[in-house]
This record gives structure tokens, C-alpha cells and sequence, in this order.
């Protein structure tokens, strides 16, 4: 990747979230490496009121201390990347954004703002930072074409999409445009989690369970898992779909997919191949938020080591707990610089700037 060169530095807290103890437990030997992040995020004055929306999922005493750090493009950012050695940042606006906005013009005009503003600051630090664009799913033709202009008129790497969009999955047959837009310009969609419509009486009682701890990973492992039996990488063998948080569980599940799928009550749905197949195939997944050498173990195994790659999750995880783990990870060396960085160049094709 032209022009970004490795950056050093102390470690540095960057984030609202705690360490989790087996992040630091047994480092013998640290192994400094430069790194890419992807899941990365950012926040514009215009869109705090979406972001509110999240505030249900967690403690009232700490829902608001992640603003700053998100409103934050500058000195700030940057200084915590080089402190932790992240090379590049690949910006994504914090949701729910325009997911959950009930007037489908409003939510394309905000988005095309929205991504007009990070190609702006992208312009100002070409060799830093990068950028997913967000998408008014509302209407998937023009998701199609904001998605487009994005990868070629602004330069950006793919698209975040945070969780359906007014009760709506991306498994449905009208977003067939969008899906073969995306395979056709090689840009990599990552579903971040969130919140669903309704609210599953398993979470009644229990706030504790809605978001991070419980229901954004198993929300959006079956929206995944909605795309893969729908037949959409059978039918669009080129599209990626990003997954963070190790995976959101699909990589512990592959064999229990395999083998349940033929048994379970499919009505029409038919598969070529088996489902572990489309997601091995299809689908990549990233450390945000997951720093646990067994976690990680299981991700290169299930997935193979080309479909990990490195994140944080700025700022709701910190950069320096996320680094720590990534340089004194329990796998080899070779796997670890695929996972810190030769992944995303290859997946993102960064090596071609």
C-alpha cells in the first residue's frame, strides 16, 4: 500500500470498553506489526439523532462518552493509530444511520451527504484513512448507484449496512439489483449489527441481553445466514459479505449448518453446494471487538486464514487492548500478518493505490 508507512508508538486506552482479562494474560514475546483497520467508525453532527437509537442497548452512564472520539477525524484519531501501529483505517459511519428512517428520500440524501463528507476527509489523509459507504436501502436501485459512485467517483473500499432497513433483509428478491451491482464492482458489504423491528419475548426482563452481549450477534448471524440459504451467493458467486466480531458465531456452526440444512423445513429452497461452502466462499470476518486467541483459533480454522482480518471497533472497543491482542495472538507469524493486514489489501485491492 503506497505511501503508508508503519507507524510506532505507545499503546494508548481509546474507548469506552473494558479488557477483557485473557487479553493480556501469558504475553511472552510481543511481535510489533502494522495494521489495517475495518471496522472503524465515525459520526456527523447530522446524524447524532440516528445514533440515539442505540442507546437502549447500553448503560445510560456510558452512552454518550464514544461522541467525542467519533466526531473526531483529526490529530486525535490519528495519534491513537499510530500509537497501536494501524496503518490505515477504513471509516464507517456508526449506526443505525439511515437504516432507520421511515421516508426512503430523506434517507438517500442524508446518505449521499454522509458519504460525500468522508470522501472529503479521505481526500485529506489519502494514506490513512479509507471509507465504506452508506447506503439508503430503501431503495435498492439507487443503493445500487450511490454504491457505485462511491467505489468509483470517491474511492471508497465497499459498504457497511447496519442490520435491515425498516423490517426489510437483504435476502429479499429487490435487492437482486443491488447484489449484482455490488458482485459486478467487486465491493465487499459488511453487515454491522442492529437492532431488529420487534422485540423477542427472550429478551423480555433482560436488558442485559439487547445489543453487544447477546442479540446483535445471533440478529445478524441469521441475517447472514438468510442470504446464504436464499440462494443470493449461489446466484452472485462474486459478492462478499463482511462479518465482524469473529463471525458473529457462524464459525463455530459450520458442520451443525451441514448438517442440519438437509433435514430442516426448506419448502423450496435448494443449494448446490452445502452451506459452509457459500460461507467460507462468501463470507469474511473480522476481530472487532473479540480479542480471545481461542475465538481467533477457531476463526482461522473454520474459515482458512485469507477470510480473518484485523479490527477494533473504534471507539466502542479500545485500540490498545485490540493491538496488544493482534501482536501477541497465539498463531503463527505467517497468519498473523494476513489477519493485521494482507487480507484487507487483498480483499480491498489496497495495494493498487
Amino acid at each position: 500500500m503506497k505511501g503508508i508507512t508503519l507507524a510506532a508508538g505507545a499503546y494508548s486506552a481509546s474507548a469506552i470498553a473494558m479488557p477483557s482479562p485473557e487479553t493480556f494474560a501469558g504475553s511472552i514475546q510481543s511481535h510489533p506489526i502494522g495494521k489495517i483497520g475495518l471496522e472503524e467508525h465515525f459520526m456527523v453532527p447530522e446524524f447524532v439523532e440516528y445514533l440515539a437509537d442505540t442507546y437502549q442497548n447500553i448503560s445510560p452512564a456510558l452512552a454518550k462518552r464514544g461522541l467525542e472520539a467519533l466526531l473526531d477525524f483529526g490529530d486525535k484519531r490519528i495519534e491513537i493509530m499510530d500509537q497501536n501501529r494501524i496503518d490505515f483505517s477504513i471509516l464507517s459511519l456508526a449506526g443505525p444511520g439511515v437504516q432507520i428512517e421511515k421516508d426512503p428520500a430523506v434517507a438517500q440524501r442524508r446518505a449521499k451527504s454522509v458519504n460525500d463528507i468522508l470522501a472529503k476527509e479521505m481526500q485529506k489523509r489519502p494514506t490513512r484513512y479509507g471509507g465504506l459507504a452508506h447506503l439508503a436501502m430503501q431503495n435498492p436501485k439507487e443503493a445500487a448507484n450511490e454504491l457505485e459512485r462511491c467505489m468509483r467517483d470517491l474511492k471508497f473500499q465497499g459498504a457497511m449496512i447496519n442490520g435491515q432497513t425498516n423490517g426489510d433483509y437483504l435476502d429479499h428478491d429487490k435487492y437482486s439489483v443491488f447484489w449484482e451491482r455490488a458482485a459486478a464492482l467487486d465491493a465487499p458489504i459488511y453487515i454491522h449489527p442492529g437492532n431488529p423491528i420487534d422485540h423477542p419475548a427472550v429478551y423480555a426482563g433482560h436488558p442485559e441481553l439487547w445489543g453487544p452481549v447477546c442479540s446483535w450477534a445471533f440478529e445478524t448471524a441469521a441475517h447472514a445466514l438468510r442470504l446464504v440459504f436464499a440462494g443470493v451467493f449461489e446466484r452472485y458467486p462474486k459478492a462478499r459479505l463482511i462479518l465482524g466480531h469473529m463471525g458473529e458465531t457462524l464459525p463455530l456452526n459450520l458442520w451443525r449448518f451441514d448438517s442440519r440444512w438437509p433435514i430442516s423445513h426448506r419448502d423450496a429452497m435448494t443449494l448446490p453446494q452445502p452451506p459452509s461452502f457459500y460461507i467460507k466462499r462468501n463470507i469474511v470476518v473480522t476481530t472487532s471487538g473479540v480479542c480471545s486467541d481461542i475465538s481467533l483459533r477457531c476463526a482461522l480454522d473454520a474459515m482458512g486464514d485469507k477470510n480473518v482480518l484485523f479490527s477494533v471497533d473504534y471507539p466502542f472497543e479500545k485500540t490498545d487492548v485490540a493491538s496488544h491482542f493482534m501482536e501477541n495472538a497465539k498463531i503463527t507469524e505467517a497468519e498473523r500478518q494476513g489477519v493485521a493486514s494482507g487480507n484487507a489489501k487483498r480483499l480491498f485491492h489496497l495495494e493498487r493505490k
